[in-house]
């Protein structure tokens, strides 16, 4: 299906609306198509009429006017504001339906994408190519069908008024199919590449603004504006070579725009002295050759913009088209009154299907309420796992199951809404927190979110700051240290009181008095859950009921601290190392 009628289909809703308008606009546009005929009126059957007096001409002369004041000043005007309101309010409606339908999108593709996908691209397509597709309703679907409409009237009233001259004044007309079908195909592609290099120089420019400690602390000022330069002189080739076609086509089409009228000019003059025609009469074909011409330049260039805003629509449907590559069964049923069994059954995976496994063969058994720690060298496999739990990703092979049901066959959101998660760099909203906090619940009171955070021991540094728990944190908590944003993370998951309970990394980033202090929070948030931790430093894990040693993808050793220091294999030369740097 095309781009356009993809895109019909948010228009659909709001045909009557549309139709609506288009009817307004027809009596706002017609009513100026009246000013040639009065001028021809005002010629030949007022000023010229030598039967009448001129009394009688003054008084007819008066009365056109009151009729032509009441049509210009009193009628037109709310005519004009009722047509634009409907206009812009269904464009703005339609935007903000696709935007909705990009969210819940952009919400439910994977991880995966997100890996590969920068941000600001993604913004560029929500925001900059969503509003350029506006075009193509208040273009396209009005202002396309208003201006043919004022251009067939104005040629019919023409036909009325003098046959042949209306012959010349369409007779370039064909001209202008040619100059269309010669040059929008290409200015359409021309279009979607600058549109892509625009996106590309956003989320250059997004992922920069981000990184402005790196490039500070690496004195690296000099290489990064090269680099953007780079990204931006590739946007600029591609504005111009969209710019040298633009000009292109309006060269050519505003000198058959031009051309026009002074062939009616000049065959009007020649009929008005060889014939009977009216000078009343050349005078409104004159104007009517400005009120058919005018609505033909606004095509052209609606044909400009209509290029620009499907080169966008085929943007914002590619991003649409984007597979989800975990998604629930046409049978799938909620996940409810989860205990905490996991179980991982002969789990393999990779992440791309040429990619090597980064899992191989991997089973455990984690009963209710236990603790498990995964530990190992980076990239052996211990994030893997605890991404593949909440189901980030679909294993290659084998099963995952809690309480016996495989994930796979249950809804993935009612998974997710049993399982908290605190990370090494929890994300937190920029805005105050009490909101980043209720995260956890979105409807829990202002007293179980204060409850939530004394379990965190996070109430009293919040009190202590200068609005509360109204703070605003700043983008990504940039105004907390990093044990206060790990609190406020642990807070949330407090609140939302779930079954399984996965740590990743959950206190590597800090100081030991701040790892010290939240090491004591989060043994508490594990109390009677099902946990998987992930940890470097070895020392945080030794209270586990089991810990698991992955490597190369596979689990090598399995057992409490104390049996696997007894065993003095992998994990005991491991803790060794550490000791001796601590």
């Amino acid at each position: 299906m095309s781009s356009i009628k993809r895109y019909l289909q948010y228009v659909f809703p709001y045909k009557w609306k549309i139709l609506v308008t288009v009817l307004i606009g027809i009596v706002k546009f017609g009513i100026p198509l009246l000013m040639p005929l009065i001028v021809k009126y005002v010629m030949d059957n007022i000023i010229g009429a030598e039967s009448m007096t001129t009394s009688e001409k003054l008084s007819q002369l008066f009365w056109l006017m009151g009729i032509a004041a009441f049509l210009f000043v009193l009628l037109r005007p709310p005519i004009e504001y009722y047509r634009q309101y409907l206009a812009q309010w269904t464009g703005n409606k339609i935007l903000f339906d696709i935007r909705e339908r990009l969210f819940d999108h952009l919400q439910r593709l994977s991880l995966q994408f997100y890996s590969r996908t920068k941000t600001g691209e993604v913004i560029s397509r929500v925001i900059h190519d969503v509003e350029q597709t506006k075009n193509f309703v208040m273009t396209g679907l009005m202002n396309i069908w208003l201006d043919m409409i004022t251009i067939v009237i104005a040629i019919v009233i023409m036909l009325f008024m003098d046959v042949w001259l209306t012959v010349v004044a369409v007779a370039l007309f064909p001209l202008y199919a040619i100059s269309v079908k010669l040059f929008y195909g290409r200015l359409r592609l021309l279009t979607k590449n600058r549109s892509q290099a625009l996106a590309e120089v956003q989320g250059h420019l997004h992922e920069r603004v981000q990184g402005i400690p790196v490039t500070r602390s690496f004195a690296l000022e000099d290489y990064e504006e090269g680099e953007f330069d780079k990204r931006n002189q590739n946007f600029f080739n591609k504005a111009i070579d969209h710019t040298v076609w633009n000009a292109k086509t309006f060269a050519v089409m505003n000198t058959i725009t031009d051309v026009a009228p002074l062939l009616v000019i000049g065959f009007a003059g020649y009929f008005a002295i060889t014939s009977d025609l009216t000078y009343g009469t050349m005078a409104a074909f004159v104007g009517y050759m400005d009120r058919v011409y005018s609505p033909l330049r606004r095509l052209i260039s609606s044909s400009t913009v209509l290029v620009q805003s499907i080169a966008s629509m085929d943007r914002v449907f590619e991003l649409i088209d984007e597979k989800y590559d975990i998604q629930d069964k046409p049978n799938a049923q909620p996940l409810t009154n989860v205990k905490g069994h996991v179980r991982l059954d002969h789990v393999s995976f990779r992440y791309e299907d040429e990619e090597d496994l980064v899992l191989k063969d991997v089973s455990l058994d984690v009963k209710q309420g236990e603790t498990i720690a995964l530990v190992g060298m980076s990239g052996g496999g211990k994030s893997t796992v605890i991404s593949l739990i909440p189901r980030f990703y679909d294993v290659t092979s084998g099963r995952i199951s809690v309480d016996g049901h495989d994930i796979r066959d249950v809804q993935a959101r009612s998974l997710r809404d049993k399982i908290g998660m605190v990370l090494q760099d929890n994300i937190l909203f920029s805005e105050s927190i009490a909101m980043n906090i209720r995260m956890g619940n979105p409807e829990a009171s202002d007293e179980e979110v204060i409850q939530a955070a004394k379990a965190a021991n996070a109430h009293e540094f919040i009190t202590e700051l200068s609005n509360g728990y109204d703070t605003l944190v700043g983008e990504r908590g940039v105004k907390l240290s990093g044990g206060q944003k790990q609190r406020i993370a642990i807070a949330r998951v407090f609140l939302k009181n779930p079954p399984l309970l996965i740590l990743d990394e959950a206190t590597s980033a800090l100081d030991l008095e701040s790892e010290h202090l939240i090491q004591e929070t989060l043994d508490k948030l594990a109390s009677d859950r099902t946990t998987f931790i992930v940890a470097h430093r070895l020392s945080t894990i030794t209270h586990a009921d089991r810990i698991i040693l992955i490597e190369n993808g596979e689990i090598v050793e399995e057992g409490t601290h104390h049996q696997l220091m007894q065993q003095q294999g992998h994990y005991y030369n491991l803790y060794q190392v550490q000791e001796l740097d601590d």
